[in-house]
């Protein structure tokens, strides 16, 4: 049974990430040298954190690094609740927003490249004509 307390903690610890919209991968970047190889990188999981990109690294650490940043996290989800500052309704509204803003981008983005493709290809119709 070698390891399994390591195994179960990071059970838990991925859980505890994939509830708050993180998805755990290996560090794309790590930095810190040698002393702890054994480095882990949280990213936003899918659509669950729309103001982050997909391949950003929200955080890179060991293990207990990686618990005491998502206990942070938890941590700051309830004092702004206690404040009034943010709660889960307006956190969940501005998210919402968020996503629409960057569907409309996709949108107009892909109406732009498809505006330029039928300006080449009718520019190439007329100079046949010719």
């Amino acid at each position: 049974m070698s390891g399994y307390s390591t195994y179960t903690r990071f059970q838990r610890i991925e859980a505890l990430a994939r509830s708050m919209g993180f998805r755990m991968d290996s560090p794309k970047h790590a930095w810190g040298g040698g002393s702890e190889p054994d480095q882990v990188a949280l990213y936003p999981d899918g659509e669950a954190l729309p103001i982050y990109a997909r391949d950003t690294e929200i955080f890179v650490g060991t293990f207990g690094q990686v618990e005491t940043f998502l206990t942070g996290w938890v941590r700051y989800q309830q004092y702004a609740a206690i404040l009034g500052a943010a709660d889960d309704k307006r956190i969940k509204r501005y998210e919402d927003k968020e996503r629409q803003r960057q569907v409309e981008q996709r949108k107009q983005a892909e109406q732009k490249q498809m505006m330029t493709v039928l300006r080449a290809s009718d520019a190439e119709n007329r100079s046949k004509k010719k």
